[in-house]
């Protein structure tokens, strides 16, 4: 069998037990499209480098323009997207506004994508 061929079931045979099970936990509509507004923004490659990088260190928009080579706008708009999000935080420092990570969950959802794609 290719990598990329889908096994397909048979059978016609519901398993109700494994379907009321699945159905009793399943979660709120609600849930399940936040959860895929949040893969959303996690799908843009200019916000997973900007996310990395303040997995290293917290950074000023200047800083993250410098880093990936583009514009101080087009971050700041990367920055408010990412921010809507509640993927990152600021905190200003006299006229010096540093961006950094929200908090522990996106270091462990990004770690844990980045184990994912380095796993043979």
């Amino acid at each position: 069998m290719k990598s990329n061929e889908i096994e397909v079931c048979n059978c016609t045979e519901i398993h109700k037990d494994c379907v009321a099970c699945v159905k009793e936990n399943m979660l709120e509509d609600d849930t399940f499209i936040k959860l895929a507004e949040l893969f959303k923004v996690f799908g843009d490659y200019t916000r997973i480098k900007i996310i990395y990088a303040l997995l290293i260190k917290e950074l000023c928009v200047c800083d993250i323009a410098e880093l990936l080579g583009m514009s101080q706008s087009s971050i700041s708009h990367q920055l408010r997207v990412l921010k809507a999000a509640r993927l990152v935080k600021f905190r200003k420092e006299g006229k010096v506004v540093y961006y950094s990570l929200d908090d522990d969950h996106i270091k462990s959802i990004f770690s844990s994508a980045l184990s994912h794609v380095e796993h043979e």
